[in-house]
């Protein structure tokens, strides 16, 4: 008897409904080359689209949960801050196995910055992060990693593609360091398309604000109201806001969706409106005391 063949189902796809995007592309595979994931980072990297406890420090913009006392950096200072002083945040706060594997993952890095053999030794490094550094601290570690390697936009898609969520976010954060001109914007335009909030978080920083044009920059923004991302993770938000009519059009439109559906107006689509044209944005009517 012949059994009637099945199609696999697609990895990675999600099951929210969203107006911005019509699909999400965070698997594990690279469906371009074929290549399959690579190591897994260990138990202690969170499941995409989930925050762990001490990701983020007291204070900094991105979602997720704030532990306090926790060293790690935020998602502004992982962006923005250079190698050295990123390397001095963390290390200050890892233990002396952690802080003797970090930097020996550091060296071989700068020692073997190319491919050698299926997979670099740094990548591998990259994998193990989230075991021998915690959650608290891995993003940073990758994002050092990647800088001691000096990867380049290819070797960026190949970690990117090939890795887990965890690994992609690094690889976001790392952009704007790496990858001075827009080859880089690939993987941006990809994580731009899932609804896992701390990739999208990684997405809308220095990177995309200097690169993204304006139509995928204004969605951007909109995708972040839409799946919950605070709009402080979205850099250089009040320049490139500023003036502009299309993306109040596209913030209006999207208040009057959601208010004609019965649902509440997230409280950044007003900031942000109000960015766009502050002198002729009108202000809230006044509440009435009867």
């Amino acid at each position: 008897m012949t059994h009637p063949r099945t199609s696999p189902a697609t990895p990675g796809a999600d099951t929210a409904a969203d107006p911005l995007t019509d699909h999400a592309a965070d698997t594990l595979t690279d469906h371009a080359t074929g290549t399959g994931p690579r190591p897994a980072a260990g138990p202690s990297d969170p499941a995409p689209g989930t925050t762990s406890p001490g990701t983020t420090s007291p204070g900094t913009t991105s979602p997720g949960t704030t532990s306090p006392g926790t060293t790690s950096p935020g998602t502004t200072t992982l962006a923005a801050a250079t190698p050295a002083e990123l390397r001095d945040h963390v290390t200050a706060g890892l233990d002396d196995p952690a802080r003797g594997w970090l930097r020996r993952a550091l060296d071989e890095a700068a020692a073997h910055p190319g491919t050698h053999g299926p997979i670099s030794v740094w990548e591998l490094r990259i994998a193990e992060a989230g075991r021998r550094c915690g959650p608290e601290h891995a993003d940073a570690a990758r994002v050092l990693i990647l800088h001691a390697a000096r990867a380049d936009a290819e070797a960026l898609s190949r970690v990117y593609y090939q890795g887990t969520g965890a690994e992609r976010r690094a690889v976001l954060y790392a952009l704007p360091h790496l990858v001075p001109g827009p080859e880089g914007l690939p993987l941006v335009e990809d994580a731009l398309r899932t609804n896992d909030t701390r990739l999208l978080t990684a997405a809308v920083g220095p990177y995309a604000a200097r690169h993204l044009d304006a139509h995928q920059w204004r969605h951007a923004v909109l995708k972040c109201l839409f799946t919950g991302v605070p709009v402080d993770a979205v850099a250089d938000l009040d320049h490139r806001a500023e003036g502009d009519s299309e993306l109040a059009r596209m913030l209006t439109d999207y208040a009057a969706e959601r208010t004609a559906a019965g649902r509440t107006v997230p409280a950044d689509l007003h900031r942000v409106l109000t960015l766009t044209d502050p002198p002729a944005t009108p202000s809230a009517p006044a509440a009435d005391h009867g």
